[in-house]
């Protein structure tokens, strides 16, 4: 048999390396650390709103994909000439949409961090200070809402994830049968899976949970409201039974703690009633507004939270820290782990030995999860329960003399009492008052052009929403750095907008499309 033939000498290759020098990395980092300094030091002053098109934005990042790698220090000059100049400041004292945090120091240090060490958030094994820094974290936030600290719970990344899976939970737990090995598709189904919240309060991201878990949206069943926004608690009652007595499956009420509008916070002692009377989950959507149970002036409002079955709360909206950090707490942490548990070998390993941990992929939807609890977890250090009641406080108080401008102003029209951080009201010139409701349709194109214009001029970034069917001025304060001259300031500049725009229109102007900056 003849030998084979030589094989080919290896050709030796430059091998290429991914990191930077130390020295390097560490000038480059201190460039990003002055960055960021001096964007808080200047943020109060900045444009809120940069007022660029979607085709501004999109012009400035049309380049073709790199082939060959570029200087580290001229990619950073593209925070600054790029990224940074159309960037809308979410940080900024007078950034009042959504309801989005404004982003802690001691957050933002921890990102950095966190990104430095990689850890794989998702089990014990690849990350074990990560794990028990986010077990601690949960157990901190619950103590701060009066829920018990031994719950289970998972941080993801927001309100809508945090819903889906407090939903999830719920399905596989309140249901007439295990719905764990054929879900929709068992025999044993006899009608549809219903969930119950608030016709007007209700968030939005129920629907996605529902339209997620494959309910269809129907399935999200709207109770009436009061007066007063809150859910009318007789009204679930007889949907209830309503529902039941047509075959139908109902398994979970989700209560406001906090809705995004008005603050609203449910009767939540009578709806956890009604839910152990019929054997179904009670859910608290607090994404928006559960921390402020942590006020002992405000915890009477929350009577009956520590009943709920879960509760969702999103660190990144009313704890400031920075994006992103939904979390959700479930009273009894067997549920958890009975909705979510699986088994893996890669995952777990064959055999047993003494490192196996807190698995988080267990416990929630996510496999791979970043450590996103060290930004919490530091921010609740540096502020502590007391500093977090001050800052909370603020802006309750911003809410507070909000409201009071709107009184003391015969242009204005206020719509409800202030609960918590979030607060509504319109511009309705006087001259309108003894007819609006002829006046209408002028007067939600009016506040809509209102909203326009003050974003526009970056002074600072307000939304209109709509209560009851009427478009209204949205403000949410939600921001560490707001104070109560930011909120004269704007409601000044509300004031002037409202006069010039109404001057300039008049009535005419209910014909006019309003362009949405």
């Amino acid at each position: 048999m003849p030998e084979p033939p030589p094989l080919d000498e290896p050709v030796a290759e430059a091998w290429f390396d991914g990191d930077l020098a130390p020295e390097d990395f560490r000038a480059l980092g201190y460039r990003v650390i002055d960055a960021i300094a001096n964007h808080l030091r200047d943020v109060p002053d900045l444009p809120v709103f940069a007022g660029r098109t979607p085709e501004e934005v999109a012009r400035t990042f049309d380049e073709p994909l790199p082939k060959h790698g570029q200087e580290p220090a001229r990619i950073l000059d593209d925070w600054d000439e790029k990224v940074l100049p159309n960037a809308t400041h979410n940080t900024s004292p007078r950034y009042f949409g959504y309801v989005m945090g404004s982003g802690t120091p001691m957050g933002i240090l921890a990102e950095a961090l966190a990104a430095s060490v990689n850890m794989n958030a998702g089990g014990w094994k690849p990350a074990p200070s990560a794990t028990e820094v986010e077990r601690r974290t949960l157990a901190w936030l619950a103590e701060l809402i009066g829920f018990d600290p031994a719950c289970g719970g998972v941080l993801v990344s927001g309100g809508t994830m945090a819903n889906v899976t407090a939903l999830h939970t719920a399905l596989r737990n309140a249901a007439p049968y295990d719905t764990t090995p054929r879900g929709l598709q068992d025999e044993a189904r006899t009608g549809r899976f219903l969930v119950y919240a608030s016709d007007h309060e209700g968030h939005v991201s129920l629907v996605r949970a529902v339209d997620m878990l494959n309910l269809g949206r129907e399935a999200l069943r709207r109770v009436p409201s009061r007066g007063d926004f809150t859910m009318d608690v007789g009204a679930l009652r007889g949907m209830i039974e309503e529902d039941r007595a047509r075959g139908d499956l109902p398994f979970c009420v989700v209560a406001q703690v906090g809705s995004v509008n008005v603050g609203a916070i449910d009767p939540l002692d009578e709806i956890a009633d009604v839910c152990r009377e019929y054997g179904l989950w009670l859910h608290g959507d607090g994404a928006c507004g559960a921390v402020g149970a942590m006020l002992p002036e405000k915890r009477l409002l929350y009577a009956g939270l520590d009943r709920a079955d879960s509760v969702s709360l999103d660190p990144h909206k009313w704890l400031y820290v920075p994006y992103e950090c939904g979390c959700v707490l479930f009273r009894d942490p067997v549920t958890q782990r009975r909705a979510f548990t699986m088994e893996a070998s890669y995952l777990q390993g064959i055999l047993p030995d003494g490192y196996h941990g807190h698995d988080f992929y267990e416990l929630g939807p996510q496999m791979s999860r970043g450590f996103r609890a060290l930004k919490v977890w530091m921010t609740l250090k540096h502020y502590g329960a007391e500093g977090y009641r001050a800052l909370l406080r603020q802006n309750v108080r911003c809410a507070e003399h909000l409201d009071a401008l709107v009184r003391a102003d015969p242009d204005f029209e206020p719509l409800h009492a202030p609960v918590l951080n979030l607060y509504c009201f319109r511009f309705v010139p006087a001259r309108l008052r003894d007819d609006v409701d002829a006046h209408s349709e002028y007067l939600d194109r009016l506040n809509q052009a209102i909203t326009d214009a003050i974003r526009a001029s970056g002074l600072a970034f307000v939304m209109t929403s709509q209560l009851r069917g009427r478009t209204v001025l949205r403000l949410s304060i939600c921001s560490h750095r707001t104070r109560l001259e930011d909120i004269e300031r704007v409601f000044d500049d509300l004031r002037r907008l409202g006069h010039d725009i109404d001057r300039e229109t008049g009535t005419a102007a209910a014909a006019a499309p309003v362009v949405v900056v």
